[in-house]
């Protein structure tokens, strides 16, 4: 392992791995440095191989044609400047625009502490930031793109989540909605019995949207305040195609100076 290499950061970017996550993590880190010809793991290596358990190999091979490649770069870059806006976000780690699994690019971000409860105004701003990305999306192109699909099961979920499970809506007050039932350790999809009415149904459905479209309205107020920004990282994205923390960091400070200019 090469000196580089910084554990602290790598907790970081693994909760939830089990022993099996860690152990082929660390595989792919060693296989990429024999590839490379190296005699130590360095951290680099132990990022890609973080990448490649989570999301797949990287596919520089795909063909991406110019349109949807700035799609992409103004996507990833939506998501990174509304989490980066956000007081109870996590701090943007790596946007890149590099093919990965199904990913036509991705957004990082990582926690600096361990958390152990979420709370609402948490689970609030992580809506905004999954929804970051079709809103940069919408201003910026004449049509969306089916690419926010995994962005909005995700907010939909946690929507649905803390109004059903955490009692976190004030329109259905302080209780739980449905009793999830279902062998999973058999291989059946986990699924719930219902113990509320109809009325009930539509009243939750009602507000899981409320939640969705207060929350893109946000992610949208966010981005038409900081339009010069995403601009800004787009167009780094598509020159360089990977920014990390330290770069974006940079270029979120070089506009708030006023400069235009690329990070040195």
């Amino acid at each position: 392992m090469a000196s580089d290499v910084d554990l602290e950061t790598l907790a970081k970017l693994t909760p939830g791995f089990v022993g099996a996550d860690l152990e082929n993590m660390i595989n792919e880190a060693a296989i990429l440095a024999a590839r490379r010809g190296k005699k130590a793991v360095s951290m680099r290596e132990m990022q890609e191989g973080f990448e490649r358990v989570i999301a797949g190999p990287e596919r520089k091979s795909r063909v991406i044609s110019p349109n949807e490649r700035k799609v992409i770069a103004f996507h990833e870059a939506g998501h990174a400047v509304v989490t980066h806006n956000l007081v109870h976000s996590n701090p943007v780690h790596k946007i890149t625009i590099v093919s990965r699994g199904q990913a036509g690019g991705y957004m990082m971000s990582l926690p600096e502490d361990d958390e152990t409860l979420a709370s609402k105004v948490k689970f609030e701003d992580e809506m905004v930031g999954l929804l970051g990305g079709r809103a940069a999306e919408e201003l910026t192109f004449e049509s969306v793109t089916s690419g926010a699909s995994n962005d909005l099961q995700r907010a939909t979920h946690i929507a649905r989540s803390m109004i059903t499970r955490y009692g976190m809506s004030e329109e259905l007050g302080l209780r739980t909605f449905g009793e999830p039932e279902g062998a999973v350790f058999l291989g059946r999809e986990l699924v719930e019995r219902r113990d509320y009415s109809e009325e009930s149904a539509a009243a939750i459905d009602n507000e899981v949207s409320r939640m969705i479209e207060r929350a893109y309205q946000r992610a949208k107020d966010i981005l038409i305040q900081h339009k010069d920004k995403l601009n800004l990282l787009a167009q780094t994205l598509l020159e360089q195609e990977t920014v990390d923390r330290e770069a974006f960091e940079a270029l979120m400070n070089a506009q708030k100076a006023g400069s235009m200019g690329h990070p040195a």
